[in-house]
């Protein structure tokens, strides 16, 4: 029998062979369980919240969001965790994240887990979850804005320290040590910390059924008065949260 004839039927056996294995291992592929417990992918957002990358002590929107949007189109992770430990940080910053939140969940639902606290901005983004987990002396709320101003004149004064600035406006060095901020300035400031404060309200408000006069002044809450007050749906640590995530998906 000629070489080439002797040939095909091994091929064929080969060929066979290899088609067997090919089916075994997509079996195996669609079975594989995946990692983060069935399909929930947990994401950590530690640190003071900012835009930018995380690094020590940050959560960058950046990272943060990439994580979240990576998540999103990963078509193993069936839903999405979480897990916020913040005292807050740069409205900015987390208005970057929310828009990601927003993207994940027209893909799959979101769930948020507070850890020992999650106040201001950190709040705001739990806000955009589609349900907030927390431990009854966890801290939350502190819903408003903030923006600091540092004066060490007096000092300056006692030291016989002077400071002179050449500025092309009378407001550009203002918040600067070295003086107090004149009356325009903080009528300025006070402004822009309402205006903004406004805006994270609102947000907030559209998402959560919260009396706005119970946040108003922008106190903390522990966890148990957060949920008779509806900032959270329920008391649980991140594992309760991931079961809650999972009964969602």
């Amino acid at each position: 029998m000629p070489p080439g004839q002797a040939e095909c039927p091994l091929r064929m056996r080969n060929l066979a062979i290899v088609l067997v294995l090919a089916v075994i291992l997509a079996a195996v592929v669609f079975t594989i369980v995946p990692p983060g417990g069935l399909g929930i992918r947990v994401i950590t957002i530690e640190g003071i919240i900012i835009t930018g990358e995380s690094g020590r002590g940050y959560a960058g929107s950046i990272t943060v969001g990439d994580a979240i949007r990576d998540a999103a189109d990963d078509p193993m992770a069936d839903a999405i965790v979480l897990r916020v430990n913040s005292p807050g940080g740069t409205p900015a910053g987390a208005q970057e994240i929310v828009a990601d939140i927003a993207y994940a969940r027209e893909r799959k639902p979101v769930v948020a887990s507070m850890g020992d606290i999650a106040t201001s901005s950190a709040y705001y983004i739990c806000a955009y979850a589609d349900r907030i987990y927390a431990s009854p002396d966890t801290i939350t709320g502190g819903i408003g804005t903030s923006w600091t101003f540092a004066d060490i004149s007096g000092w300056m004064e006692e030291e016989n320290l002077s400071v002179e600035v050449i500025k092309s406006g009378s407001m550009k060095d203002m918040g600067s040590v070295y003086r107090p901020l004149t009356e325009e300035e903080r009528e300025y400031a006070e402004t822009i910390v309402n205006r903004s404060a406004e805006r994270v309200i609102s947000d907030i408000l559209s998402r959560r059924p919260i009396d706005r006069g119970v946040i108003g002044d922008a106190r903390v809450f522990r966890g148990e008065d957060a949920l008779d007050l509806g900032l959270i749906d329920e008391i649980g640590n991140l594992h309760d949260a991931i079961s809650g995530a999972r009964a969602l998906s």
